[in-house]
């Protein structure tokens, strides 16, 4: 049954995974580039949030520098392939392999709780804000924020160029765009986001754990897929809506495949499934209606009536 505690839950888990999937957004929709570092650029901003928090630094400042920090993770994946020019997918695993020591050597083992530390949420609470709606209001207005600020900057000179680079790098370095300037920038922001979604995670959950992005790239593709298949956006400003959309719909996703009865071990699985379906069901809706016609346009000749005739 879905109360209203589940259904908060489900909505909260959505809007804070939301961030990391419009950052693996802008990576394979907006610059066409298989970033797997967010696998590790995750973890990181989860890390560096929850060693901040447990070491007395201010739950929002943790959040600032764990943003910091994915920007770092990106950049370091952009200047692999773009300055060295490593193959866009190998320079991925190989920031994701570094990050996970990098990880270890932030939290100084592999999990960290924030069992009775300060968090956003508490601190929120002390505001008078009922403790059941704060993580939603808090998750909401962020998103929020971003997806406004994401529209935006997506439709000025800088954002027109980013999303030329993905679309047609020939013809955007043609008019003296540097699209090694726009990669770096388009995967330094992606994994900022992925960072920040990382220690809000962190937070909201209670605790940092290095293991924690596994399965973070389906996740946020299946979110992207998800969304697209839904609402069919035609529009910059519809596709971020649909990240954020798909997201929830990912998440509800997983929460009955709980309900049903499957294993959290099997979780990935589901995942790999639903990223699957929704993968297969524009090619197949798009074959019954090629099939549909063929038919009806073979009906037409073997009754002797050409095809468009009266």
């Amino acid at each position: 049954m879905l109360t209203f505690p589940v259904v908060a839950g489900v909505l909260e888990q959505g809007l804070v995974y939301s961030l990391m999937a419009l950052g693996v957004f802008i990576t394979f929709r907006i610059l066409a580039f298989p970033d797997l570092s967010v696998d590790a650029t995750f973890p990181l901003g989860a890390a560096v949030c929850a060693k901040m928090i447990t070491s007395g630094y201010d739950p929002f400042l943790a959040l600032i520098v764990s943003l910091a920090a994915g920007l770092i993770g990106g950049l370091l994946t952009g200047l692999l392939n773009t300055k060295l020019k490593i193959s866009s997918l190998l320079a991925g695993i190989l920031t994701m392999t570094a990050l996970y020591s990098v990880n270890l050597r932030i939290m100084g083992r592999a999990n960290i709780p924030l069992l009775r530390q300060p968090t956003f949420i508490t601190i929120l609470e002390e505001t008078g804000l009922p403790q059941q709606y704060v993580p939603l209001l808090f998750f909401f207005s962020l998103v929020l924020i971003v997806k406004l600020v994401l529209d935006w900057f997506l439709h000025t000179e800088i954002g027109f160029a980013l999303r030329a680079t993905g679309d047609n790098p020939q013809m955007i370095r043609s008019l003296g765009v540097n699209t090694d300037a726009m990669k770096v920038l388009g995967l330094a922001l992606a994994n900022g986001l992925v960072a920040l979604s990382g220690g809000l995670v962190a937070q909201y959950q209670g605790f940092a754990d290095v293991g924690m992005g596994i399965g973070t790239i389906v996740a946020g593709l299946a979110s992207v897929i998800i969304g697209e298949v839904l609402l069919h956006p035609q529009s910059v400003v519809m596709q971020v809506l649909s990240v954020i959309v798909g997201s929830m719909i990912y998440r509800l996703a997983i929460f009955l495949a709980l309900r049903l009865g499957f294993a959290p071990t099997d979780l990935k699985l589901v995942t790999a499934v639903l990223v699957i379906i929704a993968l297969a069901a524009p090619n197949l809706s798009r074959s019954r209606r090629q099939s549909k016609l063929l038919a009806r346009l073979g009906k037409g000749v073997v009754n002797g009536v050409k095809p468009g005739g009266n």
